[in-house]
């Protein structure tokens, strides 16, 4: 990188920092530091909210995944508003009525101790491994493309979040994602301007969208049904509702936010905010995606775009086969780029027959092009055992580095990173307070006084990051990061979703049986996981339903005993 991106890398990130630390200053006390004094308004929470769910991963993979699958994971996003509308009405009121500072605490009002115990930790298990990889998938990207050290850059993104996050708590996690979010969209919709004004000149903004649509990008919409596909509509509307309604009405990351509105009207307009922005959001980022996508129809794309392990080939026995297929790779995309300019000539003209004709040329070589990525990708395998050959997560950070100009691709990392910062900060923010509020304090230590509580959770945001940091610097390259965190988050959601669901609306079944019903749901959903091709948003209805079905059971067998833990 040049002397000026660097310059604009490190000062966003500083600024942030330091604002964080010096717009927060001087909690006094676990209120102010978990809660924010209650005095955030719609606007902070909703931006909050998005920063809280837009991690570096956001960023670093969905330009990915449109560039490979197209539109289609929108759909993911289309139960959204409707959770947040439930949200709205239903959650909101009862955790203000009951002035709680973590979701959890409710469920021992309703239930008993060790179904609030449970469910805290099903929470602490997944948010901590999501932790770990909002980390890990910036780093290992970013230390590839920038010759890093991996470890530095986990320690870079972990230690800048842990001095904010423990110095102002909950509010500094809010305050300063309000900066983030605007480098973030910012970044990105400069970024999107950049591909767009990439294109050859005799190629306009609908000329490329019409090829992204003969290419099969834009399938934005899916009304066929499939348990085995993970996005289309009733996925999105049935799984991504489900799992909508567990991440930002039951996980504390999101439940923190919205608990430090100034009132009840505040955190229902910053939640609104979230459900009608969310779905544009992201629909802006998988185009951008798409846009970079017929870019490299007119410019050549790497046959690897991970170009660390592609050079792990060089200097072996492989080297030679490796050369004929970037060779081939070469003569494939200029037999290609014809395709496609031919097809917008055909386009332009109206040319249906033509276009057709271009359509399936373009189509055999796509298959073909494909073809020679993947015999690359096994003599990386064969060269490297444990080189990673899923290089999706690496399109979009590939064409910042190689297309975008000086300044610009410092901002494009700002934007990284500051996303990664978002998330993580949240993730420690609410890990600690579940921490101290739903095992320190109600099982360990009951008897402290507010700054021995403010203290331990300094304390366990630290401890948390640096658990986040261990975990992401000896994890390993999932199949594709965004897909990974979704995966996490579904086979525990959906039993979270489910104990909540029967302590707001089945006052009839008691906290033995929801203790009970959620362990076979959760083994339910692992087995589901490990052992059927089942799509994973489905695990978070599954997970769901099964605590309500076996609460009613199993109440009926138990009757009315309700075994206490005492504590």
């Amino acid at each position: 990188m040049k002397p000026l991106d660097w310059i604009v890398l490190l000062g966003t990130l500083g600024f942030i920092v330091i604002y964080g630390v010096w717009k927060t200053r001087g909690s006094k006390d676990i209120e102010g530091y978990l809660k924010g004094d209650n005095s955030m308004k719609w606007w902070t929470i909703g931006l909050s909210i998005m920063a809280t769910q837009a991690s570096a991963i956001t960023f670093l993979s969905t330009p990915g995944q449109a560039y490979e699958d197209g539109m289609r994971f929108v759909q993911f996003y289309f139960g959204l508003p409707i959770a947040m509308v439930i949200i709205s009405i239903t959650v909101i009121p009862i955790f203000y009525k009951l002035n709680v500072f973590t979701a959890y605490e409710f469920l021992e009002n309703r239930f008993d101790l060790k179904t609030r115990s449970l469910a805290a930790f099903l929470f602490l298990v997944q948010r901590g491994l999501a932790a770990g990889i909002t980390i890990y998938a910036p780093a290992i990207i970013l230390s590839t493309m920038l010759g890093w050290s991996l470890t530095i850059t986990n320690l870079l993104i972990g230690i800048l979040v842990i001095i904010y996050t423990m110095s102002g708590g909950t509010k500094a996690v809010s305050v300063t994602q309000k900066q983030q979010m605007a480098v973030m969209m910012g970044g990105m919709i400069i970024a999107g301007i950049m591909v767009v004004s990439y294109l050859p000149a005799n190629v306009s903004f609908g000329d490329a969208v019409a090829v992204a649509g003969k290419m099969g990008k834009m399938n934005i919409v899916d009304f066929s049904f499939d348990w085995d596909d993970r996005y289309n509509f009733w996925s999105g509307m049935t799984g991504g509702l489900f799992l909508a309604l567990s991440y930002f009405g039951t996980d504390q990351s999101q439940v923190a936010r919205y608990l430090g509105g100034k009132s009840i009207g505040e955190s229902r307009l910053g939640l609104i905010f979230n459900g009608l922005l969310k779905i544009p959001m992201q629909f802006l980022i998988l185009f951008i995606g798409v846009m970079v996508f017929v870019f490299y129809q007119f410019n050549q794309p790497p046959v690897f775009f991970n170009d660390a392990a592609k050079s792990k080939v060089y200097g072996t026995a492989y080297e030679g086969e490796l050369r004929e297929l970037e060779a081939k790779h070469t003569s494939l995309f200029e037999q290609k780029q014809q395709a496609v300019q031919s097809m917008v000539t055909a386009l332009k003209a109206d040319d249906e027959t033509a276009v057709n004709a271009a359509q399936a040329e373009v189509t055999a070589l796509a298959a073909a092009g494909k073809g020679v990525r993947e015999e690359v990708k096994g003599l990386i395998k064969k060269a490297a055992p444990d080189a990673e050959t899923k290089d999706t997560d690496y399109v979009f950070i590939s064409f910042i580095m190689k297309y975008l100009p000086t300044g610009l691709i410092g901002l494009l990392l700002a934007v990284i990173f500051s996303a990664a910062m978002s998330s993580t900060a949240s993730e420690l923010n609410a890990l600690a307070s579940t921490t101290v509020i739903d095992i320190y304090k109600r099982s360990v230590k009951q008897n402290g006084d507010a700054t021995h509580y403010l203290n331990a959770s300094k304390m366990f945001t630290v401890a948390w990051g640096l658990i986040a940091i261990l975990f992401a610097t000896y994890a390993s390259l999932l199949d594709n990061l965004i897909q990974a965190v979704n995966i996490i988050g579904s086979i525990f959601y959906g039993t979270i979703l489910g104990i909540f669901l029967v302590a707001f609306y089945f006052k009839s079944i008691k906290g033995n049986a929801v203790f009970f019903a959620a362990l076979i749901a959760e083994a339910v959903v692992l087995y589901c996981h490990y052992f059927t091709d089942i799509a994973f948003l489905w695990f978070n209805v599954i997970g769901c339903v099964c605590v309500i079905v076996f609460g009613f059971i199993l109440q009926g067998l138990i009757g009315t005993r309700n075994f206490r833990i005492k504590g």
